[in-house]
Order: structure tokens, then sequence, then C-alpha cells
């Protein structure tokens, strides 16, 4: 045996047969070990193949989805509301006028601002927003603390047959304001009505079509047809309330009334503010009803008592239809800043609140 032999067989390794690994061709710094061949030194290692970005193509498939979701909404709004809106605008800035002699008719000419100085400086245009304010005074408190009461009084434990008169307030909401418009009036109306009857019978003589009892009137008509609607909202706002807060409430003693007020009526208050938003717009649109009780006999509403009457009245009575455009981009103008001031003023409230 030889000696390389024999230090193989006590256990001393021997020269490797098999590529070297990589570790054993550079050396610290880089440089090639000199045992490289070269066939090993004339290949390049392949840069690894790019892989093709999938975070990239689900982003992309994701907003295709969205904006075809999408895309029929825009569409819809974009036909009913915008061009609407800049139609009114650009219709608000012509006015027709007649011709020195008047033989070749009315000429519609550009009058820039002139219908908004028309709208502002009419006293029955400005007589409106007065009116709009005595209503929304008498129509909000009742509207909104009358909704939270019954719906508080469905969310009890105590209540029976909830869908029985959920039913029952939310049918009037159903019926069209043009209809409901034409019941009050036969209601309201002497020698028809069985409560005007019933209440001369009983002693109470009230006209309804009076200039004093024009307004509780309208507001009568307005609450019977939303509140349902507006109980129904409170409702399911508070049947979402977390019932173990409640159940905490009770077992630290709070009777139903501090469990209404500081319990449920703060956890709604997102559908509190909603509400009364909308409540706010829709008393502004006030027309349906006065004009419906403005046919009646003997009635105070006149064809400008609101604002939204002034405008039909100018554009379909007196055909002024810029004038008619300017007040309702006017009326447009109002809804849009009292409903900041509402939101605004509901946020900084949200906001001082520890």
């Amino acid at each position: 045996m030889s000696t390389h032999d024999a230090e193989r067989g006590a256990g001393v390794p021997g020269p490797r047969t098999g590529p070297a690994p990589d570790s054993a061709r550079t050396d610290e710094r880089g440089t090639k070990a000199p045992g490289l061949t070269a066939r090993t030194e004339g290949r390049r290692p392949q840069a690894p193949a790019p892989r093709r970005s999938t975070a990239l193509s689900s982003r992309t498939r994701t907003r295709l989805a969205a904006g075809t979701l999408l895309t029929p909404f825009f569409a819809l709004f974009t036909v009913a509301m915008i061009v609407p809106v800049g139609y009114a605008l650009w219709l608000s800035l012509f006015t027709e006028k007649q011709s020195g002699l008047g033989f070749d008719g009315p000429r519609t000419v550009f009058d820039g601002l002139g219908n908004y100085a028309t709208a502002l400086g009419d006293q029955a245009f400005r007589d409106g927003f007065w009116v709009l304010l005595g209503y929304c005074a008498l129509y909000l408190p009742l509207m909104i603390g009358g909704a939270i009461a019954l719906a508080l009084l469905l969310d009890t434990a105590l209540a029976r047959a909830r869908r029985f008169f959920q039913l029952a307030l939310f049918l009037p909401h159903a019926i069209p304001g043009l209809i409901a418009a034409l019941i009050w009036i036969y209601l309201y109306t002497p020698q028809l009505s069985p409560v005007v009857a019933a209440m001369e019978a009983g002693g109470i003589g009230f006209d309804f079509f009076s200039a004093e009892g024009t307004l509780p009137s309208i507001v009568n008509i307005a609450l019977w047809q939303w509140l349902g609607y507006n109980v129904v909202i409170f409702y399911a706002a508070l049947q979402a309330v977390d019932r173990s807060l409640l159940e905490a409430a009770t077992v630290d003693g709070a009777g139903n009334w501090r469990i209404a007020f500081s319990v449920k009526l703060p956890l709604i208050r997102s559908s509190l503010v909603m509400v009364l938003l909308f409540t706010v717009i829709g008393s502004l649109q006030l027309f349906t009803e006065p004009l419906i009780l403005s046919r009646g006999s003997g009635s105070a509403v006149t064809s400008t008592w609101t604002p939204n009457m002034y405008a039909y009245s100018a554009a379909f009575e007196r055909n002024d239809y810029g004038l008619a455009a300017a007040a309702s981009v006017l009326i447009a103008l109002v809804a849009a800043v009292l409903s900041f001031v509402v939101t605004r003023f509901t946020n900084r409230r949200k906001e001082a609140r520890p």
C-alpha cells in the first residue's frame, strides 16, 4: 500500500474530483480561485427570469371592475343632475325682450346676473323664505321629536305588535304627495269634512284655509306623510344598538328614560344627523302641498307663497324661464349653505364631546 492510500484509509480526505463549491471558487475579495478551469471561467451566471407582477394585474382588474360598476351610476348622475343644473345656470343668464316696435316678437338676449337681481329684489320671492323659516320652526321639532319618540316606544321591551305599527306608520308615506294633499283638502273643507263637523260640534272653530291656519294645515299634511318614514329609519338604527350595553346600563340601575337619552340616542347620532339634514333640504322644496291648498276655497296661499312656487309661477304663468331658472339656482344655493351649516355644527359637537 502506498503512502497516499494509507492516508486515505486513515481518514485523511483526498483531492476532490467533483466541481468545487462557489465559496471555494472565489476568495473574500471576489477574485477567482486558482483552481478554476477555462470552461468554468467562460460561463456567466444567468439573470433570473422576470416574474410577472401579480399585484399590479390584480389592482388593474379591481379598477376595471370598479369602473364598470360605477359607469352606469355616473352616466345617470350626469344626465339627471349635472346636465339639468348646467342648463339652469345657462338659462338664468338670458332673458327675453321685445323689439322696439314689437312686430318681431320677443328676442332672447344675454342678461348676465340681471335675473338674479330681479329675483332678489322681488318682495314676493323674499317673503317666501320667511314662510319657509316659519314652516321649519314648526315642522322640524314636531317631525324629529315625534319620530324619535315613536321609535323609542317601538324599541322598548313592552312594545307589542311592532310589525303592525311599523306598517301602519309607514303606509301614509306610500301615498303620493298630490293624493295626500287632495285627501286633506277634503278633510279641511267645511260642509264636506267630518273632521270639521266634529270640531264644530265640540265647540272648536278653526279655519284651515285662513292666514293663521294655512301653515299648521300644511305642516299637518307633511307630518302625516313623512313621520312614519323617519320612524322606520330611527327604529332600524335602534335595532343595531348592542344589547349588551343596554343590559349593562340596566344592571347599573339606569331607568328607561336614562337609557333612552344617555345610551340609545348618542349611539344613533349619525341617523339623527342624516334625518335632520334631509328634513331641512325637503323643507326648502315645499311645493306640492301649498300648491294644491292654494286651489281651495278662500285659501290664503298665493301663487308665490314659497320660493318654489315663485319659480313655478315665473316659468308657467309669466313665461319668464330665465327668472325661474335664477330663482331655482338661488334656492339650491340656500339649500347647500344650510346643509353645510348643519353638518358643520353636528361635527363640531361631536369633536367637542369627550
